[in-house]
This record gives structure tokens, C-alpha cells and sequence, in this order.
């Protein structure tokens, strides 16, 4: 069964101008279907470094790049009202041509919320909002006409997004996460895509199995939601360079978290079970953003043994 495989950025990790450039060049140029990346202010542990700001780096890549699909894994409805959302994420399709997917989240970092004023709520309250933002983002996408919505966190008076999106409903969006109690739930009402995280293959599957149920429940049918998977990477051209890319960690403990690790022939294996148990589209995790020519070598190596 054939998956696709794309990159996956995290955005307050160094990504600075220069290095987002390259790597939108490169998730170009290599093969990669897309290019998606975290919306955080800065890492839930010091130091701190460089970062970019998710919506500003999206409008650039939608008017520099041709083909990748790309977008926010995910952007927390705690940083922006989910109206201002809607309305970026319309005109950021709409400049790319219909390439964005609109990864949406509750938030769950409490450190860059402390830090810069943003706030996080308990878990109960956040979903809360959560569904209450995902309900704003899908009736201002979808709707022809003015919307008057009245929730607890957000309301809607008389309001509609002009010009309407080029793509019907607007880009698709996607939900992250593997909670059962509120995260599927979610997804089976809202999402055009599930995206797991950090999974290994029999957990993906019994996840998936949990979203089938769901979706039947809801009333729409299983192919309505794309299912997909972000995990970490531990790539190397030979075993030494893999031994330096893990620095001391376990292989055994990362792959049962599901990260990729080994050289080509073992990541391909892994990217097999994967394929095996529904995983549709693969989002590789690659921390190094300068490591362009290890980049190269994955894409080289692996990706036409995947496709």
C-alpha cells in the first residue's frame, strides 16, 4: 500500500528566514509531498532560539513554492481568535493555489502561554474552546452567507469571510493528536484529516479502528477523513552516522514510540508498517534544519521505495 511522505519543521527550533528557504526549496526539489510545521512561540524547555511566526512564513511559502502541500501541525485556537484563522488561512490557500491543510489544536505548552500572556485554561475548559473555535473556523469557511453564532468563548454576529474561498469549504483541516476521550471525537466531527503523533504501528491501528467507529456514529463515512501520522526521525547513511544522529538514545525505546530509526533499509521497513495498518501520509519529524545533505540522502534512498 503506497504512503506518502512529507517534512515536518518545528518552527521554534532555530528556524530562522535562510533556513525556512532552503528547506521549502528542498521539500521542493527532493520529492517530499509537502512541508508542515509547529506553531509555538519557543520550546517547552530553555534555551532559547530563533523562531518565525507560523502565518507570516505560510504566506511566503505559499507564493514561493509550486507544488508541496503544506501548513501548521498544529496552530492552537489559544494564539489567535479562530475568525482571524479562518480568514488568514482562506487567503493563504487561495495565494498557493489550494496547497494549504489547516492543522488546528486546543494548546497544550504552558510555558510559551506563561511567557507571552496567552491563556491555556484547564484541559476541560480548552477543549471546550477548542470545539468551540473549530465550529467558528468551519461555519466561516463553509458558509455562503452571514452567520450569527453565539458560544461561550467566541461569537459571530452577522458575519461572513468576502472574498469566499476559491476552494469550496475552504482548505481541509486537520486535528492532531491521539486522545480518544476528546481529541477523535473531534476529529470525526470536524476534521477532513486525523493526524497521530508518536505512534507505533499497532497503536496507530487500534487509534484508527476507534476513529471508524466514531465517524460511523457521526454519520460520514470513513474515507471523509485522511488519516496520517508526524513521528521523529533517526536517519543515517550507515550505522555510524546513525549512532550519531541518536547521541547516546535507545533505538528499541524510540521505535516503540513509533520514530523512525536506521539506515534506509530499516526506515523503509518501518514506513511499511505503517502503510500496512491506514497510515496515508507520513509526516517525518527533521530536527536538523541545517542537514540539508542527510536530507537529501533520505529522500534519494527512501522515498521511491514508499511511493
Amino acid at each position: 500500500m503506497p504512503i506518502e511522505i512529507a517534512l515536518m519543521i518545528e518552527g521554534q527550533n532555530g528556524l530562522t528566514w535562510p533556513r525556512w528557504q532552503r528547506l521549502a526549496q528542498a521539500a521542493e526539489d527532493l520529492g517530499f509531498v509537502g512541508l508542515y510545521r509547529s506553531d509555538h512561540f519557543t520550546n517547552a524547555t530553555p534555551p532559547e532560539k530563533e523562531s518565525l511566526e507560523l502565518w507570516v512564513s505560510l504566506t511566503w511559502l505559499a507564493s514561493h513554492t509550486k507544488r508541496i502541500e503544506f501548513g501548521p501541525l498544529v496552530s492552537p485556537v489559544s494564539f489567535r481568535h479562530p475568525a482571524l484563522t479562518a480568514r488568514m488561512a482562506a487567503a493563504v490557500d487561495d495565494l498557493s493555489g489550494g496547497r494549504l491543510q489547516l492543522g488546528l489544536g486546543a494548546g497544550w505548552q504552558e510555558r510559551e502561554h506563561t511567557m507571552f500572556g496567552f491563556d491555556l485554561l484547564p484541559v476541560q475548559e480548552r477543549f471546550h474552546r477548542f470545539a468551540e473555535g473549530l465550529e467558528v473556523v468551519t461555519r466561516l469557511l463553509c458558509s455562503e452567507t452571514p452567520i450569527t453564532w453565539i458560544g461561550e468563548y467566541y461569537q459571530l454576529r452577522d458575519a461572513i469571510l468576502l472574498p469566499r474561498p476559491r476552494r469550496l469549504g475552504g482548505p481541509p483541516i486537520v486535528i492532531g493528536g491521539n486522545g480518544e476521550k476528546r481529541t477523535l471525537p473531534l476529529t470525526a466531527r470536524y476534521a477532513d484529516e486525523w493526524n497521530a503523533v508518536f505512534v507505533p504501528p499497532d497503536r496507530f491501528a487500534q487509534l484508527n479502528a476507534k476513529l471508524d467507529e466514531l465517524l460511523a456514529t457521526a454519520g460520514r463515512p470513513r474515507a471523509a477523513v485522511r488519516r496520517s501520522l508526524m513521528t521523529g526521525s533517526v536517519f543515517g547513511r550507515d550505522d555510524a552516522e546513525v549512532e550519531r544522529v541518536l547521541a547516546g538514545r535507545d533505538r528499541a525505546t524510540l521505535r516503540a514510540r513509533g520514530v523512525l530509526v536506521g539506515t534506509a533499509g530499516e526506515v523503509i521497513e518501518q514506513i511499511h508498517a505503517f502503510a500496512a495498518v491506514g497510515v496515508e501520509r507520513l509526516m517525518v519529524q527533521w530536527l536538523d534544519v541545517d542537514d540539508l545533505d542527510r536530507l537529501e540522502a533520505f529522500a534519494t534512498q527512501v522515498l521511491p521505495h514508499v511511493g
